[in-house]
This record gives C-alpha cells, structure tokens and sequence, in this order.
C-alpha cells in the first residue's frame, strides 16, 4: 500500500509540533545589541531615520545595560559620538572621552555579567569621516591607521571591555591590536574582527546615528558587493592574525557570504543587521505594508540559519522580551 508522502506538512499541524521540529532556533543570548552614546546630550536623542533607536546619555545607556542583563542579551556593541572631531581622531584616544568613558560606565554597572564590545574604528571620531587618517592625497594610510587602531585596543581594554571590534578593514588590523593587547597585558581581551565588511548604502541611518562627516564612500577599503570568493581571503587572513571571533556585515544582501565563512571558521560567526535593514522593515511597518512582529523575528531567524551565531540587532532588546514571553 502506498501513501500520499504527506510527512513535511504532519510536522506543521500546529506551533507546538512547528516548534518541536525547528531545524534552527534564536535565543536571547544569541544576540547584541548595538548602542550609540553621545557627548554632550543631558536627554537621549532620537534617530529619525531609525524610529526606536536613540543617541545615549550615560544614565540611558547604563539603563539600557542593566536591562539587556535582565533580558539575558547576550551583549552590547558601543559607538560613540564625540563633541569635537580632528583629522586624526584624537578624542579615540582620551580615556575620558566619550567612548572609553561610556565603556567604563557600562562595565562598573553590569560587570561581567554583560559582554561588552566596543567598536574599534576612527570614522566617529574624524573631522572627514573616513575609517583611518588621510595622507596627503586624501587616500586612506593603511599603516599610519594602524598605528592609531593599536593605541584604541589597549584604551578600550583598560576602560573595561571584553571584545574589541576594529571595523576599519585596514590590512593588518587585527595583528597589530592583538600585539597592542598583548605588550599591554590584555591578553584576554578578545578581538571581533569585521572580516567581510562590504561598502553598502545600507549604511546610511547609522551615518545619522554617529553624525557622521563622510563625503563620498569607502569603496577603496571596504567590500565590494560584486565580490563572494574575496570574502574568505578576508576571513582567512584576521583569522591568521588572532581574529577570536569574525563577523559579516550587513547581513540581509550577504546571507551567501555568511553562510560561506559561517561553513569554514573555526571561530565563532557574527552578523550585523545592519541600520538600513533595520529602516526598510520600520518603514514597512508603520506603513501598514507588512505585519512588524513577523518581519522582524523572520529577518533575524534568516541571519542565524544562514549560519551567524550572534547577530547584533537594534531590536535586541524587543526580541528578546518576545523570546522570553515564548
């Protein structure tokens, strides 16, 4: 006797049985969330182009750390936003500003109970907005950038954070911030290389998040979105240099980049869903256009079954709260 092959959908009869056989599932603890702190704000500020998300005050900020724990998040990636900018981003550097502070702030009220990340780039603090220093061309200087991205490993890991993120995609930046950590003494201060970074106009809330003062783009360093193979050169090489955990970004264009690196790292995979991603699906939403709930939670479940075993998210906080509700 033979039978209609009806196995697939008896496994859908209900959320229960839906829920029993998910091939993969998100967790809490799966996710961080990225955090802007700005210099000089005595209320936290909103981001228009991202309806939710807001520039930080330190008391918001810790707020937002203390509520993470209880969220059972896995942890908070900082960018901060400085008052004053130069050519070379010398406020990175000052470890009471705005930054390091807000590292040191977050660390004294969650101790370790939180990861917390701090994003290792100097396109927050330039007066040009470009990821490094400027030579006199007006081209990125890979090795004088360098220089500089060493210097904000060790002044990161002294205010208190546990991983350090270089998103720059200088050649060589891992190396040089894991032997800045280390002649320091930081040798457990972890490295969250951006190794698959891809120049993206999926970028453009977050430019707003950080007051950004690029002109033109980054197209001479970062990825080019044409360009799959290039990924695991890029991948393999931090992983060379001491890269402890390795990241895609953005996430939603670059599911197949992911689930690449996510097939052949020995470390553990990040993915950013990144601001623009994070735009379109509000935009969507309060259009009436598409169920919000739904779209958000089937967004970052696509990142982690493409292989990412964090994402960082601005809806961490939500997510995890339905999560915990589930």
């Amino acid at each position: 006797m033979s039978f209609p092959n009806h196995r697939p959908r008896r496994l859908r009869t209900t959320p229960a049985m839906r829920r029993l056989t998910a091939e993969n599932r998100l967790a809490p603890a799966d996710l961080i969330l990225p955090a802007f702190i700005r210099e000089g704000i005595s209320e936290p500020s909103p981001i228009t182009s991202m309806p939710g998300v807001v520039q930080h005050t330190t008391d918001s900020l810790k707020r937002a750390a203390a509520e993470a724990v209880e969220l059972g998040i896995g942890g908070i990636m900082l960018f901060g936003v400085p008052a004053v900018r130069d050519a070379r981003g010398t406020a990175s550097l000052d470890p009471d500003g705005v930054l390091n502070q807000g590292i040191r702030d977050i660390r004294a009220e969650v101790g370790d109970d939180l990861v917390i990340m701090s994003d290792l780039c100097l396109d927050e603090f330039t007066d040009h907005g470009h990821c490094g220093v400027l030579d006199a061309d007006g081209y990125v200087d890979n090795d004088a950038t360098l220089e500089i991205y060493g210097q904000m490993g060790v002044a990161q890991a002294e205010a208190g954070a546990h991983i350090v993120g270089p998103s720059g995609m200088m050649d060589g930046q891992v190396a040089v911030i894991r032997q800045a950590l280390e002649d320091a003494g930081h040798k457990n201060t972890a490295i969250l290389a951006y190794a698959a970074k891809y120049a993206s106009p999926f970028y453009g809330p977050f430019r707003e998040a950080v007051d950004s003062q690029l002109t033109g783009d980054r197209r001479t360093y970062q990825m080019d979105s044409a360009n799959r193979r290039e990924a695991i050169l890029e991948v393999e090489l931090d992983l060379e240099e001491g890269a402890d955990m390795v990241m895609v970004k953005p996430a939603m264009s670059y599911l197949d980049i992911l689930a690449d690196v996510a097939g052949m790292s020995p470390v553990p995979v990040s993915a950013y869903q990144v601001s623009g991603e994070y735009a379109m699906i509000e935009a969507a939403a309060a259009n009436g256009w598409i169920d919000r709930r739904g779209a958000i939670m089937e967004s970052v479940l696509s990142i982690k079954r493409a292989g990412a075993n964090t994402v960082l998210t601005y809806w961490a906080a939500e997510l995890a709260g339905w999560l915990k509700e589930s």
